[in-house]
Formats: C-alpha cells, sequence, structure tokens
C-alpha cells in the first residue's frame, strides 16, 4: 500500500515572495512604481466592468508595448530569477519532506496563485512543486503573448483544490474533473491538504480546506507585526474563523511556522493510520 499523501498547497505573492511576483523586474522595466501599475491595472478593470486578473495582464501587454519592452514568454520566465523570498523558504521544502517521511506520509507541494506561470518556472524554487497553477499567456511562434490561456481569480482558485484532491491536474481535463469518483478513489484527502495564504483573496481556499477537514495558515509578513492596522487584517481571518492559524511568514527551521506544520502532519499520519486500521478490520469482518 502506498503512503497517504499531505498536499501543501500555497499562494505565492507575499506568502512564500516577499512582494508580487511583478514588482521586481517587470514593473522596472515599464520605468513604474508598483502602485502606478496597479493603480492602472484596477482603473482599467473597473472602467471596463473586467475581471481584474484579465485585466493586469491585458495591462502588462499594452504597457511594455507602449513603452517598447520586450514581452515574450524566454523574458518573463528570466524575471523569476529576481524573485526575493521569506526567511527560510529555499530549504523549507526538502525539512518538510523529510519530516513526513518520519511519519510514514509524503508531502507533496503545489502553488495556486494569480500570478504568472512563466515567471514561476523560472524562480528558484520552481522544482520543489508537483504542480503550479497560475496564469499563463498563449504565445505565438515568435514567442510573443496573444491571449491568456489561463486566469486563476480568487474565487476560481478552488477548482485546483479539487483537482489536486482527484489527481487530475491537466487543467484541460474538466470531463475527469466533473465525474463521479469514490472517496477511496481520490489521490489527496482534503483532510490531508495545508493551505497557506496572506489575506482576502486567498478567503475562498482558506474556507474550503478548513471546511473539509484540512488546515488553514494566513501568514503575514513579520515586518508589519507592529502595525496595528495592517496586522488586524490578518487578525481578522482568525477571528472570524476563516482560518485555523496566523503566524509570521517565517519558513526557518525551528519557527512557530515550521513547528505548526510539523504537529499538523503529525496529526495527519495519526488519523491516516487510525482510518487504515478501522479499514483492515472491516474487510476482515467482510471475509469471515
Amino acid at each position: 500500500m502506498s503512503e497517504p499523501i499531505v498536499a501543501l498547497l500555497y499562494d505565492f505573492d507575499r506568502t512564500l515572495s516577499t512582494q508580487d511576483m511583478q514588482n521586481y523586474r517587470f514593473i522596472p522595466s515599464l520605468d513604474m512604481d508598483p502602485a502606478e501599475f496597479w493603480g492602472c491595472a484596477n482603473d482599467f478593470a473597473q472602467e471596463n466592468k473586467m475581471d481584474g486578473i484579465l485585466a493586469y495582464m491585458y495591462t502588462m501587454i499594452r504597457l511594455a508595448k507602449e513603452k517598447g519592452v520586450v514581452f515574450d514568454r524566454e523574458t518573463l520566465v528570466k524575471m523569476g530569477k529576481n524573485i526575493e523570498f521569506f526567511k527560510g523558504v529555499p530549504t523549507w521544502f526538502s525539512r518538510i519532506n523529510e519530516f513526513g517521511k518520519t511519519r510514514g506520509v509524503t508531502v507533496e507541494h503545489y502553488i495556486i496563485s494569480s500570478g504568472l506561470k512563466e515567471i514561476l518556472e523560472g524562480c528558484a524554487i520552481r522544482d520543489c512543486f508537483k504542480e503550479i497553477f497560475a496564469c499563463e499567456f498563449l504565445y505565438n511562434k515568435e514567442g510573443n503573448p496573444v491571449w491568456p490561456k489561463v486566469s486563476v481569480n480568487y474565487t476560481n482558485k478552488t477548482q485546483f483544490i479539487y483537482r489536486i484532491n482527484k489527481g487530475v491536474l491537466d487543467i484541460s481535463d474538466d470531463k475527469r474533473l466533473n465525474a463521479s469518483m469514490p472517496d477511496n478513489d481520490k489521490r489527496v484527502r482534503f483532510s490531508n491538504m495545508i493551505y497557506l495564504g496572506d489575506g482576502l483573496s486567498d478567503v475562498p481556499c482558506m474556507k474550503m480546506v478548513k471546511a473539509y477537514g484540512g488546515k488553514s495558515i494566513a501568514v503575514y509578513d513579520p515586518e508589519i507585526r507592529d502595525n496595528r492596522e495592517k496586522f488586524s487584517k490578518v487578525a481578522d481571518l482568525l477571528m472570524k474563523d476563516r482560518v485555523d492559524f496566523i503566524l509570521p511568514a517565517d519558513y526557518s527551521e525551528g519557527a512557530e511556522l515550521e513547528t505548526t506544520v510539523r504537529n499538523i502532519i503529525s496529526s495527519m499520519a495519526a488519523d491516516d493510520i487510525l482510518d487504515a486500521e478501522s479499514t483492515r478490520q472491516r474487510e476482515m469482518l467482510r471475509n469471515d
């Protein structure tokens, strides 16, 4: 029998990275600051009653063209090298994987992000993830974006949790995703999922994982701990029972986040052992 799987699902911007991925290199290449670019994208969405994610993707193409900035797939992937991470992130995944082995479970990591998959493919931790679900452009033969291929907004993020649950990771495969499947055949139990995000944009996923028996963690930049206004927004997620924990985004060995995730994995592993024993006993009774 294969080992049970525990899946860690991450938002990316301000969860693993210290800011939005476009802020590091793309926006400076336009000779703009983040507030200016995101204000432009949000205004465009409101003026056209448009989905905010599609609006920012369009705004990236439009401004790059207007300002004569090279904007192709290869360039976007290279921009991933500039991403900066919270403390401890680069070694986090191997440490958590090794801990899972000591508890008899296989740990898998997934990104569910409204950022760009192309940029994520160029970042230093790309190979740590079993799958990356994020926005993506469709490109022509010259490598230039011509259409949104995938758009991941705050609500449709939840579909990817179902995909991970069933093991249907090909986003073009809706038939198997929507087909009825016995719980025993599902690849990752909802109760074996841990979702990590940084704020309101993650609430649908946080609430879903929590409601189905998994655990949700809201992480925050440790530097805002003494900023009453900013910290209150994070604390509100816990007070309104939208998450199980709020913790600093410090992924260092021995930090509070690692201790909490280890405890959750241990609990999930214990539940799996009990469930397996219960199943074994039922099978014995059926065969008597």
